[in-house]
C-alpha cells in the first residue's frame, strides 16, 4: 500500500481518526462571490421574495449512460428504481455493505439510459467505482466540481427559490414553462434556450410557503439564461445570492450535507479506499469538533438515524440491504433542530474577541464550518445525549441553530440540552482554528424546523 491511496494515508497516519482530525482543510468551499448584496436580505429573500445561487461549481456531476444504468442504481442505491425514468429525479441514497450510510446525492433522469449524480463529491465517486468495477455496460462520464475541473464545467445549473420563484422562471420563459410535479423534470426555453428545471425546494415545505426550481442547460450559455432570469425577478424582488448566504441553507431546511461517511470505517469499503487517491476529497477532508471517540464507528450513522427511512426499499436487493433489515429494528438516533441560546451565543462572540486569559472557540458569523465533517458533544442532564452538526445563523430563524443526531428520549420538542462548542485538538494543525477552550451552549430542540 502506498501513500498515494486513501487507503495508503490512512495507514501512514495510523488510523482515520487521526488522519481526518490532522486534515487542515477547512469548510466546504463554494467557488461564487462572496456576497450579491448582503447575505442577511439574499437569506430573508428565500422567505419573502425569491433568491438566485448559482450552483454551476461546487457540485460534482457525474454522467451514466448504457443499457446496464438501471440495474447500477439498483444495485447501489437504497431507493426504488420501478417508475425512475425520464425527467424523473430522486435523492439518491447510499450505504456500505455493513448499512452505514455514504451520503446521498440528487439523481437527475436525463434519457431512460442517461442519468446524472449531483452533489457532494462522495456519492458520485462512489456509484462511479461501482459502475467501473462492477461489470456493468454502462458509460462513467465525469464533470468534476470546479474545484478541480481545469477544462470548464458541461452545464450551468442555478436554482430560483421562494415564494416568487415560479412566476419569475414563468415570466423569463415567456409562456414557455409547463407543469412541473414536485422532484420532476420539465423542459421548456428562455432566451431560445433549451433548458431543463427540477422542481424542489432547498429551504421550507414544499407547496407551502416555498417553490423552487433547479434549471440548467449548456454551459456556453450560462451568461444569457442568466440575464434572463435576473431581469424577470427584477419584477418580483428577486436577490442574486452569493456563497455566505448559501452555506447557510442546509440547517434551516433540515438538510445534513456532511454525514461521517461509512466509506471510512467499514471493511467491506477497504477496496474502494485502496482505489481512492490520497489528493481526492475524500482524501484531504479533515474532522472537527468537541465530539472526541477513538471508536470511528461512533461517528457513523444510518439512513434510519437521518429520517431517511422513507427512501429505503427493500424491493431490490442493494449494496447495505440485508444490514439495513436488520438495524431497522434496533434503537436510533433522531434529527432535530438545536435552536442555540442568544445569551450564550453573544457571550462566546463577545469573550473570544475581547478580554484576555482563554477564550471560546471564535464564532464566525453567519456560517461557522472551519472542517469538512463537524461533529459537537451534546449533553442533556450532564450525558452524552448526541451529536450536533454545523452551525449557523440565519434572519429567518433569528439565532444560531445547528441539527443534531440526539437519543429519542433527548429527542423531543422543548427539551434542554447543551451543545459543547469547540475543537480543542483542532487549533494546533488547523489554520483556521485558534487556541481556545470549549465552551457549553444552552441549546432547545425542536423536531420542527425554525423558520
Amino acid at each position: 500500500m502506498t501513500m498515494e491511496s486513501l487507503q495508503g494515508r490512512i495507514d501512514a497516519a495510523r488510523g482515520v481518526l487521526p488522519m481526518l482530525r490532522e486534515g487542515t482543510s477547512g469548510g466546504y468551499p463554494f467557488p461564487i462571490p462572496p456576497e450579491f448584496t448582503n447575505w442577511r436580505d439574499e437569506q430573508a429573500a428565500w422567505k419573502t421574495t425569491a433568491v438566485l445561487f448559482d450552483q454551476s461549481h461546487h457540485m460534482t456531476d457525474i454522467y451514466f449512460q448504457g443499457p446496464d444504468v438501471r440495474r447500477l442504481l439498483s444495485d447501489v442505491g437504497v431507493n426504488s428504481f420501478k417508475t425512475f425514468g425520464r425527467n424523473k429525479a430522486k435523492q439518491f441514497i447510499a450505504c456500505t455493505a455493513e448499512g452505514h450510510l455514504i451520503g446521498d446525492a440528487i439523481l437527475f433522469g436525463h434519457e431512460d439510459d442517461l442519468v446524472s449524480l449531483v452533489g457532494i463529491p462522495i456519492v458520485p465517486h462512489w456509484a462511479a467505482y461501482q459502475a467501473e468495477t462492477g461489470g456493468y455496460d454502462v458509460e462513467v462520464i465525469r464533470d468534476e466540481w470546479s474545484v478541480t475541473n481545469t477544462g470548464g464545467r458541461k452545464i450551468f445549473r442555478y436554482q430560483v427559490q421562494g415564494p416568487e420563484a415560479l412566476r419569475i422562471v414563468e415570466q423569463a420563459s415567456k409562456g414557455t414553462l409547463p407543469p412541473i410535479k414536485f422532484f420532476s423534470i420539465g423542459e421548456f426555453t428562455i432566451g431560445g434556450v433549451p433548458v431543463r428545471a427540477l422542481n424542489h425546494t432547498m429551504t421550507g415545505v414544499p407547496g407551502q410557503d416555498q417553490t423552487g426550481l433547479e434549471l440548467w442547460g449548456p454551459a456556453e450559455h450560462r451568461d444569457e439564461v442568466l440575464a434572463d432570469l435576473l431581469e424577470a425577478g427584477a419584477d418580483f424582488g428577486l436577490r442574486q445570492g452569493g456563497a455566505i448566504s448559501y452555506s447557510t441553507t442546509a440547517p434551516e431546511s433540515g438538510w445534513l450535507g456532511l454525514p461521517f461517511p461509512g466509506l471510512y470505517a467499514d471493511e467491506s469499503a477497504r477496496p474502494y479506499r485502496e482505489h481512492l487517491s490520497a489528493a481526492s476529497f475524500e482524501g484531504t477532508a479533515s474532522l472537527g469538533g468537541s465530539f472526541d471517540s477513538a471508536d470511528v464507528n461512533d461517528y457513523l450513522s444510518t439512513p434510519w438515524d437521518l429520517g431517511y427511512g422513507r427512501a429505503v426499499k427493500f424491493d431490490h436487493d442493494f449494496i447495505g440491504s440485508d444490514a439495513l433489515k436488520v438495524s431497522a429494528a434496533e434503537p436510533r438516533r433522531v434529527k432535530v433542530w438545536l435552536r442555540w441560546n442568544d445569551d450564550d451565543v453573544m457571550g462566546i462572540l463577545s469573550r473570544s474577541l475581547f478580554g484576555s486569559g482563554p477564550r471560546p472557540k471564535y464564532l464566525k458569523v453567519p456560517n461557522s464550518s472551519y472542517a469538512t465533517f463537524e461533529w459537537d458533544s451534546v449533553l442533556a442532564d450532564n450525558r452524552l445525549a448526541g451529536i450536533s452538526g454545523r452551525c449557523n445563523y440565519t434572519v429567518n430563524v433569528g439565532g444560531y441553530h445547528s441539527l443534531a443526531l440526539l437519543d429519542p428520549a433527548s429527542a423531543v420538542d422543548g427539551t434542554e440540552v447543551a451543545v459543547l462548542w469547540g475543537d480543542p485538538k483542532g487549533a494546533p494543525v488547523r489554520p483556521s482554528v485558534g487556541p481556545h477552550v470549549t465552551t457549553p451552549v444552552r441549546a432547545t430542540v425542536s423536531t420542527k424546523p425554525l423558520a
